[in-house]
């Protein structure tokens, strides 16, 4: 739902996208008694297509019926939504603000002034967004980064009405719906800001213009891997404090950690031990924790260093692990996790061990 989104829910929503454009294209591509890949699967059902296949598009082909009020919205934001996007869509600490950056004279022109101001210090969702389809369509596949597609339909057209209504798109007593949506569309800030360069659909406007789908590049005339070379060299680290721990005037946006880099901490006596990093893969840990480094939240090392010395350690771990927590670290809370207590118990014991790389 923010700029930059959850990357575990983008990723699930794309790999969800891309799977329901090869059903449905593998279903259309032949008649049904013709088997184009024979002994290899089967022909994709209706149903299975029809699972897949719920992207809204922007001129709102796709978009199911229903309704849901600004107020009610507001209900499911305050529980499902406000831990990292906050109560006003002002986020927290690690995602970008959805609301912010655009004014009357916005909505009345459809085109967001700042986004030309380059001494304005962020983006933000509403700011950049063209269609309202695009956050319903969102928030529709990905949200809760932690359960997406949980939301029922009614509830994300709420959830899309109170982020409108934050941004002074729609009025408090706004019910949003598949027959008002248009309405809302009309009112988007920055809703003429968008280009059809890319004909990605069809639709009035986009004349002649065909997709890029033709490839007549692929794999020739490559480009060369780039190297990044925009990494501060050590001696120029901290010249302006960490930039990491600076607030920006909108929301809680932070850059890249630049303060001084610390010198390594000793060895422990149990800093052989290797991470578990299949049960870290496979579990989803590394989406939100680094090694020696916050992401969502705390970094392995730094858990290590609070609670090693336990002498239940091991056992504390595990049970937090499974259980969840929330405030200990930060706003951002860790929902409870659904592994076997061996593969809790195997990553407390290296967390305990001192988790080292």
């Amino acid at each position: 739902m923010s700029s930059c989104p959850d990357l575990r829910g983008l990723a699930r929503a794309f790999a969800g996208c891309c799977l329901g454009v090869g059903l449905l294209a593998s279903a259309m591509a032949a008649p049904a008694s013709v088997d184009p890949f024979p002994g290899i699967g089967r022909a994709a059902t209706p149903k299975e297509i029809q699972a897949w296949d719920i992207d809204v598009r922007p001129d709102f082909k796709g978009l199911p019926k229903g309704s849901g009020t600004v107020a009610q919205g507001q209900v499911v934001w305050e529980a499902q939504c406000a831990s990292c996007h906050g109560i006003f869509g002002e986020s927290g600490q690690v995602f970008n603000p959805v609301v912010g950056g655009t004014t009357a004279d916005d909505v009345r022109t459809g085109h967001v002034a700042r986004l030309n101001d380059r001494a304005y210090p962020g983006r933000t969702t509403l700011m950049k967004v063209s269609t309202v389809s695009t956050l319903w369509d969102y928030i529709h596949r990905a949200m809760p980064w932690n359960n997406p597609k949980s939301l029922t339909v009614d509830e994300v057209y709420g959830v899309t009405a109170y982020i409108l209504n934050l941004g002074n798109i729609v009025p408090d007593d706004f019910t949003l719906s598949d027959r008002t949506i248009a309405a809302a569309q009309a009112r988007m800030p920055n809703r003429n800001g968008m280009t059809t360069e890319h004909a990605l659909w069809p639709g009035a406007g986009f004349g002649q213009r065909q997709p890029d789908v033709q490839a007549v590049a692929c794999m020739t005339n490559c480009r060369t891997e780039p190297t990044v070379a925009s990494f501060l060299p050590d001696f120029a680290r901290g010249a302006h404090g960490d930039l990491a721990q600076q607030n920006r005037l909108v929301g809680a946006q932070r850059g890249a950690p630049t303060g001084p880099v610390e010198a390594p901490a000793a060895p422990s006596a149990a800093a052989g031990m290797a991470p578990p990093t299949a049960l870290l893969d496979q579990h989803s840990c590394t989406a939100c924790h680094g090694v020696d480094q916050k992401i969502v939240g705390p970094a392995f090392g730094d858990i290590a260093k609070k609670h090693a010395a336990r002498p239940d350690a091991v056992a504390y771990l595990a049970a937090k692990i499974r259980s969840g927590s929330s405030g200990v670290w930060g706003p951002i809370a860790m929902p409870p996790q659904t592994l076997s207590d061996a593969d809790a118990r195997s990553i407390a014991q290296w967390l305990a061990a001192g988790a080292r790389k």
